[in-house]
């Protein structure tokens, strides 16, 4: 990604791409894990000189943060050498399954949270439950929601190292002049605030987007109206509590707070510019904003339904299926997963939020931009672990939402038809998946 903002929307359009590519090798892979017998993992690696080989998709913002640490982990580790391959999370996601097909695929990853399920199933990814019980890492040091959603069929497969979620943005600036003294924090005080930067000369404040994140910001209006959006019967994000997301999201538009139509991006690039007054986008972009000098902060999403609730993705980390693969790689690849766990602090840099608990607790986003959002960490909604939720959600819901914001078909018609396509497409992919 060029941007930081491109971690997540690549990650969704790759959602699509990597299940349709998966399907195809479902008939090339085997049933069993095809990991090395041997010595089990200690926590130590004491065995002889490897090489690691490390794919991720780190290609923004983040990336340097990512390169310090792997660099800190070879100066600490003379026996384990780790080698990353970077590359855009499209072709991540495209690639991963073939290579470990082909037996070319690397020795230890990190990918998106609503990823491990698809891969999971199609055996790309194996379990690391070995690992988790001897960090001795457990619930306790998560959020139930992230550290439950990397489990597949009772086998953990992703071992958390971040969270990230949306997030308000709003410029300092406009807000002073509006008479606005805080962020908004619920329905009523964000329409007074978007009514009184009209007042001030703010004809636009809320670009209202058609296309990423708006499903992400109607999956989290969702959730705060206590719907949920997939079930094990199939999709149910055209319930009333998801058509009620949608039309608040319709009412910016039609209220006169946003443009119609705003294409993919444009939102962004207006409040980066200072055309607009607020924007709701991920975390990811707290350095990109940071860098540019705009007047601004950061802020939760507000409360516009009844609970607190905010969409939010994981960076996992995991280790492939390889047959015939050297238990000493394993075992090094399970060494680098738990120090760079234990050294997430670091990562915070990025703009993201450790996943532990207990690196938290211990100062690692005090003072940092993201610091308010990582206090509504308990808020924090996942995708549920369903092989190819990805990809059925960018042929379904991005759709419907993007057909609802514009106008061009009534919140209620967009999401019902979708959300029968997207049953449809979840009952295929159990027999694809075998579930």
């Amino acid at each position: 990604m060029k941007q930081k903002k491109s971690l997540g929307r690549q990650s969704v359009a790759a959602s699509a791409l990597g299940t349709a590519l998966v399907l195809v090798l479902a008939g090339c892979t085997g049933g069993g894990t095809d990991q090395p017998a041997g010595e089990a993992f200690t926590g130590t690696y004491t065995g002889p000189e490897v090489e690691l080989s490390y794919w991720n998709g780190f290609t923004g913002g983040d990336g340097p943060f990512m390169e310090t640490m792997v660099a800190e982990f070879n100066a600490e580790h003379e026996n384990i050498t780790v080698v990353s391959n970077t590359m855009q999370w499209t072709d991540f996601y495209q690639r991963l399954p073939a290579a470990v097909t082909a037996g070319e695929g690397p020795d230890v990853g990190v990918m998106h949270l609503d990823q491990l399920a698809t891969n999971a199933a199609r055996n790309v990814i194996v379990p690391i439950d070995d690992l988790a019980d001897e960090l001795g890492l457990t619930a306790d040091d998560f959020t139930e929601e992230v550290w439950a959603a990397s489990v597949y069929e009772d086998a953990r497969y992703g071992i958390p190292l971040d969270v990230h979620s949306l997030a308000m943005y709003y410029n300092t600036e406009h807000f002073a002049a509006a008479g606005i003294t805080e962020a908004p924090t619920d329905a009523s005080s964000f329409a007074d605030a978007l009514d009184k930067l009209k007042a001030a000369g703010y004809e636009t404040p809320f670009w209202m987007p058609t296309r990423w994140p708006s499903h992400l910001m109607n999956l989290s209006l969702l959730w705060q109206n206590d719907g949920e959006p997939y079930g094990d019967d199939g999709a149910s994000f055209d319930s009333a509590a998801g058509i009620e997301a949608l039309e608040w999201q319709r009412s910016i538009v039609d209220d006169g707070y946003s443009p119609e139509a705003v294409a993919i991006d444009s939102q962004y690039v207006a409040f980066k510019n200072g055309e607009t007054s607020i924007t709701w986008d991920g975390i990811w972009q707290i350095n990109d904003l940071a860098a540019s000098g705009l007047p601004h902060a950061v802020a939760p999403i507000p409360t516009i339904g009844d609970t607190d609730a905010v969409w939010a993705n994981s960076h996992n980390f995991f280790l492939p299926r390889q047959s015939g693969a050297d238990q000493n790689k394993v075992n090094a690849s399970k060494v680098f997963i738990a120090w760079m766990s234990e050294q997430s602090a670091e990562w915070a840099g990025s703009g993201m939020i450790p996943a532990r608990q207990s690196v938290r607790d211990a100062g690692a986003v005090d003072g940092l931009p993201q610091e308010a959002i990582a206090a509504t960490i308990d808020t924090m909604r996942f995708l549920p672990s369903i092989p190819g939720i990805g990809g059925v959600q960018a042929e379904t819901l991005e759709i419907a939402v993007a057909d609802g914001t514009q106008g061009t078909t009534p919140p209620a018609d967009a999401l019902r038809d979708a959300a029968d396509r997207a049953t449809q497409l979840m009952e295929d992919n159990k027999a694809a998946f075998g579930g």
